[in-house]
């Protein structure tokens, strides 16, 4: 046991509560996730330096697709939570499946929902299903990492037992300090991977459609393997085999289908976008 840990700090997870509606930090961080990536992904979208030249899709067309990839997230999330981490419970209550105040979301299930939105999207406009992908790989690592700060605020998702000199006593966790693993995951699953996509799209990523997907893929597999060993599993799984938990499993896929986009991405020949406008 550590000499001190770190107060933990106790913030009301409502925001603004008018009469029976509430605004919560959970909903505020996926508001706040989705507007700042979609400022994002215009700023790519209207710079020609990404893509050596015009870009191949219009601001218009991406303004009409956050509403697409917003419900993706969503209901992806929401039913991927339902089949990979408390079948049971919602099977026993079908009605708490739309109790999304309750908090409950699975970020293999959301990517899985952004997936099918980016595939339909594409193809009801006759747009690239890669390159609309790798623009919304490229911002998702900002809603990572507010969904992550959201969790601390929340006192959910909460580390192992530990004794480093940061360890929480975390609300409804017990006695034991513990890792404040909800910190861990917003940096490493949100802001260093950020960073490491930001340098890849200024590097000319995007001139190769499908390499942020599949380094998005790859990174973000990496990042949460490695948190889960600090994460404590879900109170209804535990440990699954060999010490593994449902986090790293489901990460397992997601890496080597990231492995296969960088490849293939990387075997074909970069775009040759038509050359930029002149103002």
């Amino acid at each position: 046991m550590p000499l001190a840990v770190l107060p933990f700090p106790r913030i009301d997870p409502v925001l603004v509560s008018i009469g029976p509606f509430a605004i919560r930090w959970y909903a505020l961080a996926y508001i706040v996730g989705i507007l700042l990536g979609w400022l994002y992904a215009r700023a790519l979208i209207r710079s020609a330096r990404p893509w050596g030249g015009r870009a191949p899709l219009d601001v218009l067309d991406f303004d009409d697709f956050v509403v697409w990839v917003t419900v993706g997230i969503i209901l992806g999330g929401r039913v991927g939570y339902v089949l990979f981490y408390n079948f049971e419970h919602f099977l026993a209550d079908p009605l708490e499946i739309v109790k999304l105040w309750k908090g409950g979301m699975s970020f293999h299930g959301g990517f899985l929902g952004c997936v099918a939105a980016v595939v339909l999207f594409a193809r009801s406009r006759g747009l690239s299903i890669l390159t609309i992908g790798d623009l919304t790989c490229a911002v998702a690592p900002i809603g990572i990492f507010l969904g992550r700060l959201a969790n601390f605020i929340n006192g959910e998702l909460w580390g192992r037992p530990a004794d480093v000199p940061w360890a929480m006593v975390f609300p409804g966790a017990g006695p034991w300090p513990r890792h404040p693993s909800q910190l861990y995951e917003a940096g490493l699953e949100g802001l260093l991977l950020f960073v490491i996509l930001a340098i890849a799209v200024r590097a000319g990523a995007l001139k190769r459609p499908g390499l942020v997907i599949g380094l998005f893929a790859c990174l973000y597999a990496v990042a949460r393997s490695f948190c889960e060993f600090f994460r404590e599993p879900d109170p209804q799984l535990g440990f699954l085999w060999g010490g593994l938990t449902m986090g790293m499993v489901l990460s397992v896929p997601l890496f080597l289908a990231g492995l296969g986009f960088v490849a293939a991405a990387l075997s074909r020949p970069p775009l040759r976008p038509a050359r930029a406008e002149s103002p």
